[in-house]
Protein backbone atom coordinates (compact mmCIF):
# COMPACT_ATOMS: atom_id res chain seq x y z
CA UNK A 1 0.00 0.00 0.00
CA UNK A 2 1.31 3.44 -0.90
CA UNK A 3 2.28 5.55 2.06
CA UNK A 4 3.37 2.69 4.30
CA UNK A 5 6.81 1.27 5.05
CA UNK A 6 7.67 -1.90 6.99
CA UNK A 7 11.33 -2.34 7.94
CA UNK A 8 12.81 -5.28 9.87
CA UNK A 9 16.15 -6.27 11.29
CA UNK A 10 17.10 -9.88 11.85
CA UNK A 11 15.99 -11.12 15.23
CA UNK A 12 19.30 -11.50 17.02
CA UNK A 13 20.37 -14.77 18.56
CA UNK A 14 20.69 -14.39 22.33
CA UNK A 15 23.79 -16.49 22.83
CA UNK A 16 26.10 -13.51 23.36
CA UNK A 17 26.29 -9.79 24.09
CA UNK A 18 25.38 -7.40 21.26
CA UNK A 19 28.31 -6.09 19.20
CA UNK A 20 28.96 -3.57 16.43
CA UNK A 21 27.36 -5.82 13.81
CA UNK A 22 24.06 -5.85 15.68
CA UNK A 23 24.30 -2.08 16.19
CA UNK A 24 25.03 -1.54 12.48
CA UNK A 25 21.96 -3.32 11.14
CA UNK A 26 19.66 -1.84 13.75
CA UNK A 27 20.96 1.70 13.29
CA UNK A 28 20.42 1.41 9.51
CA UNK A 29 16.86 0.22 10.06
CA UNK A 30 16.26 3.09 12.48
CA UNK A 31 17.55 5.62 9.94
CA UNK A 32 15.14 4.26 7.35
CA UNK A 33 12.21 4.24 9.78
CA UNK A 34 12.86 7.85 10.80
CA UNK A 35 13.32 8.92 7.17
CA UNK A 36 10.02 7.41 6.07
CA UNK A 37 8.17 8.83 9.06
CA UNK A 38 9.56 12.24 8.09
CA UNK A 39 8.07 11.73 4.62
CA UNK A 40 4.65 11.45 6.24
CA UNK A 41 4.34 7.69 5.76
CA UNK A 42 2.94 5.09 8.14
CA UNK A 43 5.93 3.12 9.42
CA UNK A 44 6.28 -0.20 11.19
CA UNK A 45 9.80 -0.94 12.45
CA UNK A 46 10.49 -4.26 14.14
CA UNK A 47 13.51 -5.85 15.74
CA UNK A 48 13.84 -8.53 18.39
CA UNK A 49 15.53 -11.70 19.54
CA UNK A 50 15.71 -15.33 18.42
CA UNK A 51 15.54 -17.39 21.60
CA UNK A 52 15.05 -21.06 20.68
CA UNK A 53 17.36 -23.89 19.71
CA UNK A 54 19.82 -26.43 20.97
CA UNK A 55 22.59 -23.87 21.43
CA UNK A 56 20.51 -21.86 23.89
CA UNK A 57 19.52 -25.00 25.79
CA UNK A 58 23.15 -26.05 26.16
CA UNK A 59 24.27 -22.57 27.22
CA UNK A 60 21.52 -22.45 29.84
CA UNK A 61 22.51 -25.84 31.19
CA UNK A 62 26.14 -24.75 31.46
CA UNK A 63 25.03 -21.64 33.37
CA UNK A 64 22.79 -23.58 35.73
CA UNK A 65 19.68 -21.86 34.40
CA UNK A 66 16.54 -22.83 32.57
CA UNK A 67 16.50 -21.71 28.93
CA UNK A 68 13.77 -19.17 29.72
CA UNK A 69 15.80 -17.72 32.59
CA UNK A 70 18.81 -17.38 30.31
CA UNK A 71 17.00 -15.63 27.47
CA UNK A 72 15.17 -13.32 29.89
CA UNK A 73 18.56 -12.13 31.13
CA UNK A 74 20.29 -11.79 27.81
CA UNK A 75 17.42 -10.00 26.04
CA UNK A 76 17.86 -7.07 28.42
CA UNK A 77 21.29 -6.37 26.91
CA UNK A 78 19.76 -5.82 23.49
CA UNK A 79 16.88 -3.74 24.82
CA UNK A 80 19.25 -1.56 26.81
CA UNK A 81 21.54 -0.98 23.82
CA UNK A 82 18.65 0.02 21.56
CA UNK A 83 17.47 2.49 24.18
CA UNK A 84 20.94 4.04 24.44
CA UNK A 85 21.24 4.22 20.65
CA UNK A 86 17.86 5.99 20.32
CA UNK A 87 16.44 3.12 18.26
CA UNK A 88 12.81 3.99 17.49
CA UNK A 89 11.41 0.49 16.89
CA UNK A 90 7.66 0.00 17.10
CA UNK A 91 7.85 -3.70 17.97
CA UNK A 92 10.40 -5.79 19.86
CA UNK A 93 9.49 -9.39 19.14
CA UNK A 94 10.80 -12.44 20.95
CA UNK A 95 10.37 -15.94 19.54
CA UNK A 96 9.26 -17.03 23.03
CA UNK A 97 6.21 -14.74 22.79
CA UNK A 98 3.00 -16.82 22.86
CA UNK A 99 1.56 -14.92 19.88
CA UNK A 100 4.59 -15.83 17.81
CA UNK A 101 4.33 -19.49 18.77
CA UNK A 102 0.71 -19.54 17.59
CA UNK A 103 1.66 -17.86 14.30
CA UNK A 104 4.49 -20.33 13.64
CA UNK A 105 2.28 -23.34 14.28
CA UNK A 106 -0.54 -22.03 12.11
CA UNK A 107 1.91 -21.27 9.28
CA UNK A 108 3.40 -24.78 9.64
CA UNK A 109 -0.08 -26.31 9.35
CA UNK A 110 -0.91 -24.13 6.35
CA UNK A 111 2.13 -25.39 4.42
CA UNK A 112 1.45 -28.96 5.52
CA UNK A 113 -2.15 -28.74 4.30
CA UNK A 114 -0.91 -27.42 0.96
CA UNK A 115 1.37 -30.45 0.61
CA UNK A 116 4.69 -28.69 1.07
CA UNK A 117 5.63 -30.30 4.39
CA UNK A 118 6.17 -34.05 4.79
CA UNK A 119 7.82 -36.40 7.27
CA UNK A 120 11.00 -38.24 6.33
CA UNK A 121 14.45 -39.01 7.70
CA UNK A 122 17.35 -36.60 7.82
CA UNK A 123 20.98 -37.68 7.71
CA UNK A 124 23.72 -35.13 7.40
CA UNK A 125 25.99 -32.63 9.05
CA UNK A 126 24.76 -29.98 11.47
CA UNK A 127 26.45 -27.00 13.13
CA UNK A 128 24.95 -26.47 16.58
CA UNK A 129 26.38 -22.93 17.12
CA UNK A 130 25.05 -21.71 13.76
CA UNK A 131 21.90 -23.89 13.84
CA UNK A 132 22.65 -24.75 10.21
CA UNK A 133 22.50 -27.95 8.13
CA UNK A 134 25.25 -28.55 5.54
CA UNK A 135 25.39 -30.88 2.55
CA UNK A 136 28.43 -32.94 1.57
CA UNK A 137 28.84 -30.79 -1.54
CA UNK A 138 28.93 -27.59 0.51
CA UNK A 139 31.56 -29.00 2.88
CA UNK A 140 34.01 -30.02 0.13
CA UNK A 141 35.46 -32.78 2.32
CA UNK A 142 36.02 -30.62 5.43
CA UNK A 143 33.90 -31.56 8.46
CA UNK A 144 33.83 -28.10 9.94
CA UNK A 145 31.22 -25.39 9.59
CA UNK A 146 31.96 -23.17 6.56
CA UNK A 147 30.66 -20.17 8.53
CA UNK A 148 32.17 -20.48 12.01
CA UNK A 149 34.87 -23.14 11.56
CA UNK A 150 33.64 -25.32 14.44
CA UNK A 151 33.31 -29.13 14.18
CA UNK A 152 30.02 -30.44 12.79
CA UNK A 153 27.80 -33.11 14.30
CA UNK A 154 26.47 -36.02 12.25
CA UNK A 155 22.71 -36.31 12.59
CA UNK A 156 20.40 -39.11 11.55
CA UNK A 157 16.85 -38.77 12.74
CA UNK A 158 13.22 -38.54 11.76
CA UNK A 159 12.38 -35.07 10.55
CA UNK A 160 9.75 -32.96 8.88
CA UNK A 161 10.84 -31.48 5.56
CA UNK A 162 9.83 -28.41 3.60
CA UNK A 163 9.67 -29.12 -0.15
CA UNK A 164 12.10 -26.35 -1.04
CA UNK A 165 13.10 -28.13 -4.26
CA UNK A 166 9.71 -27.28 -5.77
CA UNK A 167 10.57 -23.58 -5.75
CA UNK A 168 13.73 -23.50 -7.85
CA UNK A 169 11.92 -22.37 -11.00
CA UNK A 170 9.31 -20.13 -9.33
CA UNK A 171 12.02 -18.32 -7.40
CA UNK A 172 14.19 -17.91 -10.51
CA UNK A 173 11.24 -16.41 -12.37
CA UNK A 174 10.61 -14.02 -9.51
CA UNK A 175 14.25 -12.94 -9.46
CA UNK A 176 14.16 -12.38 -13.22
CA UNK A 177 11.10 -10.16 -12.85
CA UNK A 178 12.33 -8.32 -9.72
CA UNK A 179 16.05 -7.55 -10.10
CA UNK A 180 15.98 -5.29 -7.03
CA UNK A 181 14.45 -7.93 -4.74
CA UNK A 182 17.92 -8.71 -3.41
CA UNK A 183 20.40 -5.88 -2.98
CA UNK A 184 23.14 -4.92 -3.55
CA UNK A 185 23.65 -6.30 -7.04
CA UNK A 186 26.56 -8.54 -6.04
CA UNK A 187 24.29 -10.31 -3.53
CA UNK A 188 21.53 -10.65 -6.10
CA UNK A 189 23.99 -12.41 -8.41
CA UNK A 190 25.09 -14.68 -5.57
CA UNK A 191 21.52 -15.70 -4.78
CA UNK A 192 20.56 -16.13 -8.43
CA UNK A 193 23.52 -18.44 -8.99
CA UNK A 194 22.72 -20.46 -5.88
CA UNK A 195 19.06 -20.96 -6.84
CA UNK A 196 19.98 -21.80 -10.44
CA UNK A 197 22.11 -24.64 -9.09
CA UNK A 198 18.93 -26.30 -7.81
CA UNK A 199 17.33 -26.26 -4.37
CA UNK A 200 17.03 -29.26 -2.07
CA UNK A 201 14.30 -29.99 0.44
CA UNK A 202 14.99 -28.50 3.86
CA UNK A 203 14.73 -30.31 7.19
CA UNK A 204 12.53 -28.11 9.40
CA UNK A 205 12.22 -30.03 12.67
CA UNK A 206 14.45 -31.54 15.32
CA UNK A 207 13.72 -34.66 17.34
CA UNK A 208 14.61 -34.57 21.02
CA UNK A 209 15.40 -30.84 21.15
CA UNK A 210 13.01 -29.63 23.82
CA UNK A 211 13.70 -25.87 23.70
CA UNK A 212 11.62 -24.77 20.77
CA UNK A 213 8.11 -24.56 19.34
CA UNK A 214 6.48 -28.00 19.17
CA UNK A 215 5.32 -29.28 15.80
CA UNK A 216 1.51 -29.14 15.98
CA UNK A 217 0.14 -32.63 16.53
CA UNK A 218 3.61 -34.16 17.01
CA UNK A 219 5.20 -32.69 20.16
CA UNK A 220 8.24 -34.98 20.02
CA UNK A 221 9.46 -32.66 17.25
CA UNK A 222 10.31 -28.99 17.63
CA UNK A 223 10.35 -26.63 14.67
CA UNK A 224 13.77 -25.75 13.22
CA UNK A 225 14.94 -22.42 14.60
CA UNK A 226 15.33 -20.74 11.20
CA UNK A 227 11.84 -21.75 10.08
CA UNK A 228 10.58 -20.43 13.44
CA UNK A 229 12.60 -17.20 13.33
CA UNK A 230 11.76 -16.14 9.78
CA UNK A 231 8.05 -16.21 10.54
CA UNK A 232 8.54 -13.38 13.06
CA UNK A 233 8.11 -10.99 10.12
CA UNK A 234 4.54 -12.24 9.74
CA UNK A 235 3.81 -12.30 13.46
CA UNK A 236 4.65 -8.59 13.67
CA UNK A 237 2.11 -7.64 10.98
CA UNK A 238 -0.70 -9.69 12.48
CA UNK A 239 -0.75 -12.59 10.01
CA UNK A 240 -3.82 -14.68 10.67
CA UNK A 241 -5.23 -12.35 13.33
CA UNK A 242 -5.26 -8.70 12.13
CA UNK A 243 -6.15 -8.36 8.46
CA UNK A 244 -5.99 -4.55 8.40
CA UNK A 245 -2.52 -4.46 9.93
CA UNK A 246 -1.30 -7.14 7.53
CA UNK A 247 -2.71 -5.47 4.41
CA UNK A 248 -1.34 -2.09 5.47
CA UNK A 249 2.26 -3.11 6.02
CA UNK A 250 3.13 -6.48 4.49
CA UNK A 251 3.16 -5.22 0.87
CA UNK A 252 5.86 -2.71 1.89
CA UNK A 253 8.11 -5.15 3.79
CA UNK A 254 11.87 -4.57 3.63
CA UNK A 255 14.37 -6.85 5.40
CA UNK A 256 17.87 -5.79 6.45
CA UNK A 257 20.28 -8.69 7.08
CA UNK A 258 23.97 -9.44 7.31
CA UNK A 259 25.47 -11.17 4.30
CA UNK A 260 26.07 -14.35 6.32
CA UNK A 261 22.33 -15.02 6.69
CA UNK A 262 21.24 -13.85 3.25
CA UNK A 263 20.37 -17.30 1.89
CA UNK A 264 17.87 -17.93 4.66
CA UNK A 265 16.12 -14.62 3.89
CA UNK A 266 16.46 -14.62 0.09
CA UNK A 267 15.96 -18.35 -0.66
CA UNK A 268 14.24 -20.22 2.18
CA UNK A 269 11.97 -17.36 3.29
CA UNK A 270 10.57 -16.36 -0.12
CA UNK A 271 10.01 -20.04 -0.92
CA UNK A 272 8.02 -20.44 2.31
CA UNK A 273 5.93 -17.42 1.35
CA UNK A 274 5.35 -18.69 -2.18
CA UNK A 275 4.22 -22.00 -0.70
CA UNK A 276 1.76 -20.16 1.53
CA UNK A 277 0.46 -18.11 -1.39
CA UNK A 278 1.64 -14.83 0.16
CA UNK A 279 3.33 -11.85 -1.52
CA UNK A 280 7.08 -11.61 -1.17
CA UNK A 281 8.84 -8.73 0.61
CA UNK A 282 9.73 -5.70 -1.46
CA UNK A 283 13.44 -6.02 -0.76
CA UNK A 284 16.07 -8.02 1.10
CA UNK A 285 19.23 -5.99 1.58
CA UNK A 286 22.42 -7.69 2.78
CA UNK A 287 25.14 -5.54 4.27
CA UNK A 288 28.76 -6.44 4.88
CA UNK A 289 30.76 -7.31 7.99
CA UNK A 290 32.85 -5.10 10.24
CA UNK A 291 36.44 -5.97 10.96
CA UNK A 292 38.51 -4.30 13.68
CA UNK A 293 41.75 -2.75 12.50
CA UNK A 294 41.82 -5.20 9.62
CA UNK A 295 41.08 -8.33 11.67
CA UNK A 296 37.92 -10.36 12.12
CA UNK A 297 36.24 -9.74 15.47
CA UNK A 298 36.89 -12.55 17.93
CA UNK A 299 36.40 -12.97 21.67
CA UNK A 300 39.67 -14.89 21.82
CA UNK A 301 41.50 -11.90 20.29
CA UNK A 302 39.70 -9.51 22.61
CA UNK A 303 38.84 -7.16 19.75
CA UNK A 304 35.03 -7.30 19.81
CA UNK A 305 33.70 -3.74 19.63
CA UNK A 306 31.21 -3.06 22.43
CA UNK A 307 28.80 -0.36 21.23
CA UNK A 308 28.04 0.68 24.80
CA UNK A 309 31.71 1.46 25.42
CA UNK A 310 31.96 3.51 22.21
CA UNK A 311 28.82 5.47 23.11
CA UNK A 312 30.06 6.09 26.65
CA UNK A 313 33.37 7.48 25.37
CA UNK A 314 32.31 9.42 22.29
CA UNK A 315 28.55 9.90 22.30
CA UNK A 316 25.72 8.13 20.55
CA UNK A 317 25.35 10.43 17.53
CA UNK A 318 29.03 10.28 16.65
CA UNK A 319 28.73 6.49 16.71
CA UNK A 320 25.57 6.47 14.58
CA UNK A 321 27.14 8.87 12.09
CA UNK A 322 30.32 6.81 11.78
CA UNK A 323 28.39 3.60 11.14
CA UNK A 324 26.32 5.16 8.37
CA UNK A 325 29.03 7.32 6.78
CA UNK A 326 32.28 5.39 6.95
CA UNK A 327 31.46 2.66 4.43
CA UNK A 328 28.95 2.19 1.62
CA UNK A 329 26.09 0.09 2.96
CA UNK A 330 26.49 -3.39 1.52
CA UNK A 331 30.30 -3.46 1.63
CA UNK A 332 32.55 -4.63 4.43
CA UNK A 333 33.83 -1.97 6.82
CA UNK A 334 36.72 -1.63 9.23
CA UNK A 335 36.47 -0.06 12.67
CA UNK A 336 39.41 1.58 14.38
CA UNK A 337 39.54 4.29 16.99
CA UNK A 338 41.81 6.33 14.78
CA UNK A 339 39.37 6.22 11.85
CA UNK A 340 36.49 7.03 14.20
CA UNK A 341 38.23 10.09 15.66
CA UNK A 342 39.43 11.34 12.26
CA UNK A 343 35.99 11.00 10.67
CA UNK A 344 34.26 12.63 13.64
CA UNK A 345 36.67 15.57 13.83
CA UNK A 346 36.75 16.21 10.09
CA UNK A 347 33.03 15.88 9.34
CA UNK A 348 31.30 16.76 12.58
CA UNK A 349 33.63 19.11 14.43
CA UNK A 350 35.50 20.96 11.68
CA UNK A 351 32.69 21.19 9.13
CA UNK A 352 29.14 20.69 10.41
CA UNK A 353 29.66 21.83 13.99
CA UNK A 354 31.95 24.68 12.95
CA UNK A 355 29.38 26.08 10.49
CA UNK A 356 26.61 26.07 13.07
CA UNK A 357 28.72 27.44 15.93
CA UNK A 358 30.22 30.29 13.89
CA UNK A 359 26.79 31.25 12.53
CA UNK A 360 25.06 31.33 15.91
CA UNK A 361 27.93 33.19 17.55
CA UNK A 362 27.76 35.91 14.89
CA UNK A 363 23.99 36.18 15.20
CA UNK A 364 24.44 36.82 18.90
CA UNK A 365 27.39 39.13 18.46
CA UNK A 366 25.88 41.30 15.72
CA UNK A 367 22.10 40.89 16.16
CA UNK A 368 21.60 39.88 19.82
CA UNK A 369 20.24 36.48 18.75
CA UNK A 370 17.41 37.69 16.46
CA UNK A 371 17.29 37.91 12.67
CA UNK A 372 14.08 38.64 10.77
CA UNK A 373 13.42 37.21 7.33
CA UNK A 374 14.71 39.90 4.93
CA UNK A 375 13.22 41.08 1.70
CA UNK A 376 14.81 39.61 -1.42
CA UNK A 377 15.49 36.42 0.49
CA UNK A 378 15.93 34.34 -2.67
CA UNK A 379 19.36 33.21 -3.79
CA UNK A 380 19.58 31.24 -7.01
CA UNK A 381 22.84 29.46 -6.16
CA UNK A 382 21.49 28.24 -2.80
CA UNK A 383 18.18 27.17 -4.33
CA UNK A 384 19.71 25.23 -7.22
CA UNK A 385 22.12 23.41 -4.92
CA UNK A 386 19.37 22.54 -2.45
CA UNK A 387 17.10 21.19 -5.16
CA UNK A 388 19.85 18.94 -6.47
CA UNK A 389 20.84 17.79 -2.97
CA UNK A 390 17.24 16.96 -2.10
CA UNK A 391 16.66 14.91 -5.22
CA UNK A 392 19.89 12.97 -4.83
CA UNK A 393 19.42 12.54 -1.07
CA UNK A 394 15.99 10.97 -1.59
CA UNK A 395 17.28 8.74 -4.41
CA UNK A 396 20.16 7.45 -2.30
CA UNK A 397 17.93 6.84 0.70
CA UNK A 398 15.52 4.85 -1.45
CA UNK A 399 18.43 2.56 -2.33
CA UNK A 400 19.70 2.37 1.27
CA UNK A 401 22.86 4.20 0.22
CA UNK A 402 23.33 5.98 3.53
CA UNK A 403 26.92 7.11 3.09
CA UNK A 404 26.14 8.67 -0.27
CA UNK A 405 23.00 10.33 1.12
CA UNK A 406 25.05 11.91 3.88
CA UNK A 407 27.60 12.95 1.29
CA UNK A 408 24.86 14.98 -0.40
CA UNK A 409 23.94 16.67 2.88
CA UNK A 410 27.59 17.55 3.43
CA UNK A 411 27.59 19.37 0.08
CA UNK A 412 25.32 21.86 1.82
CA UNK A 413 27.63 21.94 4.84
CA UNK A 414 30.67 22.71 2.66
CA UNK A 415 28.75 25.28 0.64
CA UNK A 416 27.59 26.99 3.83
CA UNK A 417 31.15 27.21 5.15
CA UNK A 418 32.40 28.64 1.84
CA UNK A 419 29.52 31.11 1.72
CA UNK A 420 30.30 32.27 5.24
CA UNK A 421 33.99 32.73 4.46
CA UNK A 422 33.33 34.51 1.17
CA UNK A 423 30.69 36.90 2.51
CA UNK A 424 32.63 37.52 5.74
CA UNK A 425 29.85 38.86 8.02
CA UNK A 426 32.49 40.10 10.46
CA UNK A 427 33.55 42.66 7.88
CA UNK A 428 29.98 43.65 7.00
CA UNK A 429 29.29 44.30 10.67
CA UNK A 430 31.87 47.11 10.61
CA UNK A 431 29.94 49.02 7.90
CA UNK A 432 26.51 50.40 9.00
CA UNK A 433 25.54 50.73 5.35
CA UNK A 434 25.66 46.93 4.94
CA UNK A 435 23.19 46.15 7.73
CA UNK A 436 20.48 44.83 5.42
CA UNK A 437 22.94 42.66 3.55
CA UNK A 438 24.34 41.34 6.85
CA UNK A 439 20.80 40.33 7.88
CA UNK A 440 20.35 38.58 4.55
CA UNK A 441 23.61 36.61 4.91
CA UNK A 442 22.93 35.62 8.51
CA UNK A 443 19.34 34.57 7.76
CA UNK A 444 20.49 32.37 4.87
CA UNK A 445 23.06 30.71 7.11
CA UNK A 446 20.45 30.13 9.83
CA UNK A 447 18.03 28.68 7.30
CA UNK A 448 20.79 26.42 6.04
CA UNK A 449 21.14 25.20 9.64
CA UNK A 450 17.38 24.60 9.82
CA UNK A 451 17.45 22.51 6.66
CA UNK A 452 20.52 20.60 7.80
CA UNK A 453 18.80 19.81 11.10
CA UNK A 454 15.95 18.14 9.23
CA UNK A 455 18.22 16.22 6.87
CA UNK A 456 20.45 14.80 9.61
CA UNK A 457 17.64 13.93 12.03
CA UNK A 458 17.29 10.29 10.84
CA UNK A 459 21.02 9.78 11.38
CA UNK A 460 21.68 11.91 14.48
CA UNK A 461 18.33 12.54 16.19
CA UNK A 462 19.81 13.90 19.42
CA UNK A 463 22.07 16.39 17.64
CA UNK A 464 19.40 17.45 15.14
CA UNK A 465 16.89 18.10 17.92
CA UNK A 466 19.43 20.20 19.84
CA UNK A 467 20.31 22.17 16.70
CA UNK A 468 16.69 22.93 15.90
CA UNK A 469 16.16 23.97 19.52
CA UNK A 470 19.10 26.37 19.22
CA UNK A 471 17.39 27.84 16.16
CA UNK A 472 14.03 28.05 17.89
CA UNK A 473 12.31 25.86 15.28
CA UNK A 474 12.13 22.47 17.01
CA UNK A 475 8.39 22.33 16.21
CA UNK A 476 9.43 21.33 12.66
CA UNK A 477 9.85 17.78 13.93
CA UNK A 478 6.19 17.67 14.93
CA UNK A 479 5.05 18.33 11.36
CA UNK A 480 3.53 15.34 9.57
CA UNK A 481 6.08 15.72 6.75
CA UNK A 482 9.16 17.60 7.98
CA UNK A 483 11.20 16.77 4.88
CA UNK A 484 8.76 18.83 2.81
CA UNK A 485 9.97 21.86 4.77
CA UNK A 486 13.53 21.52 3.47
CA UNK A 487 13.16 24.39 1.05
CA UNK A 488 14.10 28.04 0.87
CA UNK A 489 11.42 30.43 1.97
CA UNK A 490 9.94 28.07 4.57
CA UNK A 491 11.96 29.39 7.48
CA UNK A 492 10.34 31.41 10.29
CA UNK A 493 9.57 35.11 9.99
CA UNK A 494 12.15 35.63 12.74
CA UNK A 495 14.95 33.38 13.91
CA UNK A 496 15.31 33.86 17.66
CA UNK A 497 18.29 31.70 18.56
CA UNK A 498 19.78 30.43 21.80
CA UNK A 499 23.35 31.06 22.80
CA UNK A 500 25.05 27.93 21.54
CA UNK A 501 27.48 25.41 22.86
CA UNK A 502 29.58 23.48 20.33
CA UNK A 503 27.65 20.58 18.87
CA UNK A 504 30.77 18.46 18.44
CA UNK A 505 33.90 19.46 20.40
CA UNK A 506 37.00 17.98 18.81
CA UNK A 507 38.07 14.56 20.03
CA UNK A 508 41.58 13.78 21.13
CA UNK A 509 43.16 10.66 19.77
Amino acid sequence: MDGSFYITTPIYYVNDVPHIGHAYTTCAADVLARFHRMKGERVLFSTGTDEHGQKIARAAQDAGLTPQELVDRVVLRFQDLWKRMHISHDVFIRTTDPEHERTVQSFFLLLKEKGYIYKGEYEGWYCVPCETFWTEAQLEGRLVCPDCGRPLERLREESYFFALSKFTEPLLRYLDEHPDFVMPESRFNEIYSFVKGGLKDQSISRLGVRWGIPVPGDPDHTIYVWFDALINHLTVVGFGRDRELFETFWPSAHHLVGKDILRFHAVLWPSMLLAAGLPLPRRVFAHGWWTVEGEKMSKSKGNVVDPLEVIARFGVDRFRYFLMREVSFGLDGDFSERAFVERSNADLSDNFGNLIHRTLNMVWKYRSGRVAKPSRYEDREWEELLQEVRERFFAFMDRFAFSQALGEVWRLVHFGNRYLDQRAPWRMAKDPGLGEELDRVLYRLLDCGRILGVFVFPFMPETATRLLQYLGVEEILEDCNPLALCDWGKGPSVFSVAQPEPLFPRLQG
